[in-house]
This record gives structure tokens, sequence and C-alpha cells, in this order.
């Protein structure tokens, strides 16, 4: 029985990265040795067992053949004769099916190290395209390691576009997508992870909504860069910079949804597209089994962008109905993360990257403002039920037309005010 570290940690540690958590893989054994030496069993597909003192994950060495569509088709092959070779053969990239040894030696039988150097995402075999859910994941690594320059290799792209055409994309479970899909959110630039999915047709599979933005115009006095897609694509570069938030970031990608669905007969013009917009994003979100609190934020922020671009120019009665529709009164932290999406919006255009966005601070005063109104002095005068909900609301126009009269001078235009 012989233990190797394999995988991330390896690649991670060549490469510079913090190691988060640490995987092995056992060559040589079977399960009844390691039940027998204090391990315990977990996963049902194929053995993988906890270690008893530190907690880690260690998988005995294994092949696998496909015996259906999909990811899940697989059957198992564990013995003690199953070589570590025979293990990394059918592991997906070559920088992940690095091993350590127990003496600290490499062995990297893919040159996977050449490819760490390279800089390249690359297959390790040509059973990568027996599992669909590796186009997602090559386009996760991507953009995971986008800083540090890697670009994924021509003949595994041309492996990716052969799954997407194979129609085993479809197979894919929901909860498998978005699990990938949230992790490419939370990367370094889930840019890279659409744009990827894009180029090889596998977004218009999995997200044809989004896919279906990318050509389609936008007036260029309000959105230079013209196309619907690529300021998708900016406004998610926004929003990593102001949020680490995965909720924030979804909520970006899908908030311009509706102007996929523009007649062509009113382009470059999006009448109403943050409505029409809403019953797409829940159906993207149903479709995917997204998070409920992803879902919120997100239609929240298709719904009601526009409005807060140009919040200061509205009447009382229509930022209380936009404040109602937040949700805000219940969910106050709802706010922040509303407004982060909604400037990355803002400032994802051609020469709007670096404007300032009086949105965000407008709305947090008067929301300071309004949170400061004395419920409890409304009930000791003798407000209750529908008369006390109605003066609540009385009070807060009051507040909003105060605050509207008492900073309509900004110190600065508003540049979002004709944002569409």
């Amino acid at each position: 029985m012989k233990t190797y570290l394999v995988g991330g940690a390896v690649r991670d540690r060549l490469l510079g990265i913090p190691v988060t958590d640490r995987d092995w893989m056992v060559v040589g054994s079977s399960p009844e040795q390691m039940l027998d030496a204090g391990y315990r069993p977990v996963g049902k597909d194929f053995p993988v067992f906890i270690h008893p003192e530190s907690g880690e994950e260690y998988a005995l060495a294994r092949t696998e053949r496909k015996t259906g569509r999909g990811h899940g088709d697989f059957t198992f092959h564990t013995s003690p004769d199953v070589t570590l070779e025979e293990d990394l053969l059918r592991r997906d990239f070559t920088i992940n099916a690095i091993v350590e040894d127990d003496s600290g030696e490499l062995i990297d039988p893919f040159d996977g190290q050449q490819d760490l150097t390279a800089r390249i995402l690359r297959h390790v075999s040509e059973a990568f395209v027996e599992d669909p859910l590796r186009v997602l994941r090559a386009a996760r690594f991507a953009a995971r390691l986008n800083h540090l320059g890697f670009t994924i290799a021509e003949e595994t792209r041309q492996l990716m576009a052969q799954i997407v055409v194979s129609g085993e994309l479809q197979e894919l479970s929901a909860e498998r997508v978005w699990q990938e899909t949230q992790k490419a959110l939370s990367e370094g630039s889930p840019r890279t992870y659409i744009e990827i999915l894009r180029e090889c047709g596998a977004l218009a599979v999995l997200l044809p909504e989004v896919d279906r933005l990318f050509g389609v115009p936008q007036r260029a006095d309000y959105h230079p860069e013209i196309d619907t897609g690529l300021h998708t694509l900016m406004a998610l570069d926004k929003a990593v910079k102001l949020s680490g938030s995965p909720e924030v970031r979804y909520a970006v990608l899908v908030h311009d949804l509706g102007k996929g669905i523009t007649p062509e007969d009113i382009l470059p013009r999006h009448i109403g597209h943050e409505e029409k917009g809403v019953p797409l994003v829940e159906a993207v979100s149903k479709r995917l089994r997204v998070p409920k609190r992803f879902i919120k934020l997100a239609v929240a922020v298709t719904r009601f962008h526009l409005q807060c671009h140009k919040i200061d120019t509205l009447r009382p009665k229509t930022i209380l109905k936009l404040l109602k529709g937040l949700d805000i009164f219940r969910n106050p932290e709802q706010l922040g993360l509303f407004l982060l999406a909604c400037e990355a919006d803002a400032r994802g255009r051609t020469n709007f990257e670096d404007q300032p966005y009086p949105s965000a601070p407008w709305l947090k005063g008067l929301l300071s403002k309004i949170n400061a109104l004395s419920t409890r002095e409304l009930i000791e005068a003798g407000f209750k039920g529908i008369a006390l909900g109605e003066e609540i609301d009385k009070q807060r126009l009051k507040t909003i037309s105060e605050y509207k009269a008492a900073n309509s001078k900004t110190t600065h235009p508003n540049p979002n005010t004709n944002h569409v």
C-alpha cells in the first residue's frame, strides 16, 4: 500500500497558490485493508475513505468505463493491481495528473509540469470526451487561472466542441451545471467561463438566454460598446472588482436577458426590457435549480436596475414602491448587494468604467433617514392595523420628499441617468 498526494494540492503548490485542501490516492490496497486501518468509508460510486486523524480524503486507485450517456454513467474498478498511471490516465487535465510520493518526489507521466510552465490546460487522454462535465470544468479552470495567463490547448478545445456536438451536454443534471457555474462566478474571471462556453457552443446549449445577447445592438450613445453580450461581460468584470459575492455576479450575468428578445424593428432601443427580462431570469433559475437567495437578488436587479440608475429623478411614490419591491424594510442587507450589481451594470460600459455611481450613496442616505422613523410612536398615537401601515407609508413618503429636496443638487452630474 502506497499513498500519493494528488491533484489540486500538487498543482497549486507548484503554481505558488495557497493549498486549501489535500486529496490522496492509494495504490495497492483494498476496501477491506482501508477499513482495517481505521479509515471511514464515504462515497457511493467508488471507494473513498476519510483518514481517522487528519480527516482528509483517500481514494483507491481506479479505472473506469463509460456505460451510458452523461456524467454519471460509468463503472469503476478498484483493486490492489490498479497502477498509478492507469488511474491518472483518465483524469481531466495534465496539470491535475501530477502526484507526489511520501518522499516529496513528483511523478508526472503526462508532462503536467511542462504544461504548468507553459500555462496550458490540456486533456490527459481521449477519455476526456466521455465526460461532458469536463467542458464546464475546463471553462471554470480557465476562469480560475486566467490571472496566471492560462489558456486551453487547441486540441482540447476541439474535444470540447466535439462533446457539444455529441449532444451529451443535455444529459448533465441541473445541479452539476449550476455547481460548476456558481464556482466559476466565484473565480477571478467569470467572464472567461462565459467566453469559453460560448466559443465551443456550450453556452447556447446550457444558457441560451445569455448566448442570445451576443450580437444584439444597443444605442451607442448609452453603450459605446454597442453589443449587449459584450456589455454583460464588461459588467461581470466590474462586478468582480466590486464584490466577491457570487449572488451579485449572477444578478449581473442575467440582468439584461430581456434585451435578447427585443423585436428587431425597434433595435437598438430596448423599451421595457426590465420587466420582459424577469420571466426569463425566473425560467433560467428554475431550470438550473438556482438557490432562492440568488433568484431574489437577480429578479430585483433585472426589474429595478434602470430605476436605480436614475433614482434621484423619480417621484417619491415610485421610490417607495422600489424600496418595497426590493424588500428593503424587512431585509436591509439586500440593498448593499442590489447597489453593487447596479453599479457594475452602470460602469460596465466603454468609457464609463471609472465613473462615479451617485445612486449608491443617495439611496443609502435615504434609507438611513427612513429607518430613523419611529413605528413605536405611531402605535402609541393609536394607529394600528391597516391605518398603521398607511401612516407608515405617509411618513416614509414625507421623508423621501424632504430628502429629495435637500439632495436635489449633487456635487457632480449623474452619468447614469439616461442609461438603458
